[in-house]
C-alpha cells in the first residue's frame, strides 16, 4: 500500500482542508499550502498577533537514531509542549523529509527540512585544535537549516554523500562483526545480525547506538534473572559492573556504548578517514542541496570549560565569516542559561541566524520544549531570538521553493539587509500554517 502524505490547501471558504498526495506526486504540492508571498503578507497583517512561537529546530527521527520510536510520537509530543514550529535534523539524510512534512501538516506544526554531518577541517586537525567534538580535534559537525523540499542534490554531491552514508554503515558493520567476536569469547550463546539489526531498527542508516540496543533488547529476551543480567554484562564488560537500573533502558545501552563501542571498548573500530567528508565539502553540499550551512556549538560543559576554537566568541565570528557559515545553534540543555544569553544574543546581533534545539539522538527521552542545563527555562531573550531564527530559515525554505533563490545568495552570502523582511514573512508563514 502506498504510503501518503497530508497536505493543506485553501478551499474556497478558506478553511484549510486535508488532501491525500501520494509520494510519486510531486511534493511542491506541500508549498501550495501557502498563497503567493504578498497575499501571504497582506494575511498576516489582518491575522498576525505578533505572538513568539516556541520552535525545536534540531531533532532527529529514527531516519538516522533517535529516542523517538517513529516521526509522530516526536510531532505528538511537540503538540503536547507547544512547539509551533520542528525542524528534522538526521544524519547524512533527507529520507524523512516526505513523512515529517505530512506529519507535521496533520499537526499544524511548521517544519524545518534540516541534514547533519560530521566534517573534518585538516587545519585545525594539523594545529590540534578541538572545534564541536571535544575528542578528536578538527573532527566538526556542522547542520544545514532550511534545504529544499522536495529534496534535490546535484553531481558530484550527490555521490560524495552517498559514499559517506555507504563507509558509516559499513564501520558499523565492521563494530558488529567485532562485537559478536567478543560475544563467543564470553560465551554468550548468540550474536547479532547486522542486516536484521539494519531492517528492524532503522530506516538505512545504522548507528553504533542502534547496536547498543540491539544487544540490550536481546539480552532482555532470554528471560535471564536481574542476577544472571547483571552478571552477564559484568562479564561483557570485562569484570566492570553495570552501574544501571536494567529498567533503565537508556541507562543500560550507554552503559553498553560507553564499555563496548567506544575507544577501548572491546569492539571499538576506529572510524575510516573516508567517513568524513572535507568540511568545505559538506558546507557545498548544503548550500547546493538549499539549505544554510550551520555551526553547531558545544559551547560550556558542566565544568564551564570551553572548545580551543569557541572561544572567545568574537574570534570564533570572524573564523566562521571566513569559511562562509553565517548561521549558529544551540543544543541548550547542554548550557547555562547565562552562557546561552551570551553566544546567542551576540551571534544574532551580529547578524547571524541563531536557532536552538534539543537533538533526542540518544535513548533519554527528554521533553521537545527547550530548557537550558539543569532543566532551566528559556528567558524570553532566548525564545525570541531562537523564533526569529527559525523564521529566516521558514522563509528560506518557503522563497527557495517558488522562487529558486532564499536567504543566501549563489555565494553563500545572506541577505543581511533586508533580514527583518525574511523574519516577517517567516512569521506570517508559520501562523497561516499553525492557525486554525
Amino acid at each position: 500500500m502506498d504510503r501518503i502524505l497530508l497536505i493543506w490547501s485553501k478551499s474556497e471558504d478558506s478553511n484549510l482542508a486535508f488532501n491525500l498526495v501520494k509520494p510519486a506526486d510531486n511534493f511542491m504540492e506541500f508549498w501550495k499550502i501557502f498563497p503567493p508571498k504578498e497575499e501571504l503578507l497582506r494575511w498576516y497583517e489582518i491575522n498576525g498577533d505578533g505572538q513568539t512561537r516556541l520552535v525545536n529546530a534540531h531533532l532527529h527521527t529514527p531516519y538516522s537514531f533517535s529516542a523517538f520510536d517513529n516521526i509522530s510520537q516526536a510531532l505528538d509530543m511537540a503538540v503536547a509542549g507547544n512547539v509551533k514550529v520542528a525542524g528534522i535534523n538526521d544524519f547524512y539524510t533527507t529520507d524523512g523529509y516526505p513523512e515529517w512534512a505530512g506529519v507535521c501538516a496533520s499537526h499544524k506544526v511548521f517544519p524545518l527540512f534540516n541534514i547533519e554531518f560530521i566534517s573534518l577541517n585538516k587545519e585545525d586537525q594539523e594545529a590540534g585544535i578541538k572545534v564541536n567534538d571535544p575528542n578528536n580535534p578538527g573532527r566538526t559537525y556542522l547542520s544545514g537549516k532550511g534545504l529544499a523540499f522536495p529534496a534535490k542534490l546535484d553531481e558530484p554531491f550527490a555521490t560524495s554523500l552517498e559514499s559517506v552514508r555507504k563507509e558509516s554503515n559499513l564501520q558499523v558493520k565492521r563494530m558488529c562483526e567485532k562485537l559478536n567476536k567478543h560475544l563467543l569469547a564470553c560465551g554468550a550463546g548468540f550474536e547479532l545480525d547486522f542486516d536484521k539489526i539494519k531492517d528492524a531498527l532503522t530506516k538505512g542508516m545504522v548507528r553504533e547506538r542502534h547496536l547498543a540496543k540491539a544487544l540490550r533488547e536481546k539480552v532482555a529476551s532470554l528471560k535471564l534473572s536481574i542476577k544472571d543480567q547483571e552478571t552477564f554484562y559484568s562479564k561483557l564488560f570485562g569484570g566492570k559492573a553495570l552501574k544501571s537500573d536494567l529498567s533503565n533502558a537508556a541507562a543500560v545501552e550507554n552503559e553498553i556504548r560507553g564499555n563496548l563501542l567506544k575507544a577501548g571498548g572491546a569492539a571499538f573500530i576506529p572510524e575510516n578517514p573516508e567517513a568524513f567528508l572535507d568540511m568545505e565539502m559538506v558546507c557545498d553540499i548544503i548550500r547546493n542541496a538549499g539549505g544554510i550551512p550551520t555551526y553547531p556549538f558545544l559551547a560550556d560543559d558542566s565544568k564551564g570549560n570551553f572548545t580551543e576554537f569557541e572561544a572567545p566568541k568574537e574570534r570564533v565570528t570572524e573564523i566562521l565569516r571566513k569559511r562562509n557559515i553565517h548561521s549558529v545553534e544551540f543544543i541548550t540543555t547542554r548550557n547555562t542559561l547565562a552562557v546561552l544569553e551570551e553566544y546567542a544574543g551576540f551571534f544574532h546581533h551580529q547578524g547571524f541566524v541563531v536557532t536552538m534545539g534539543t537533538e533526542h539522538n540518544t535513548p533519554a527521552m527528554e521533553p521537545i520544549e527547550l530548557f537550558a542545563g539543569n532543566k532551566t527555562p528559556l528567558s524570553k531573550m532566548l525564545l525570541d531570538i531562537n523564533y526569529m531564527g527559525a523564521c529566516v530559515v521558514a522563509a528560506h525554505q518557503y522563497l527557495y521553493a517558488t522562487e529558486g533563490i532564499g536567504y543566501l545568495d549563489k555565494n553563500g552570502s545572506p541577505d543581511l539587509i533586508n533580514r527583518d523582511s525574511y523574519i516577517e514573512l517567516g512569521k506570517a508563514l508559520i501562523e497561516y500554517m499553525i492557525k486554525p
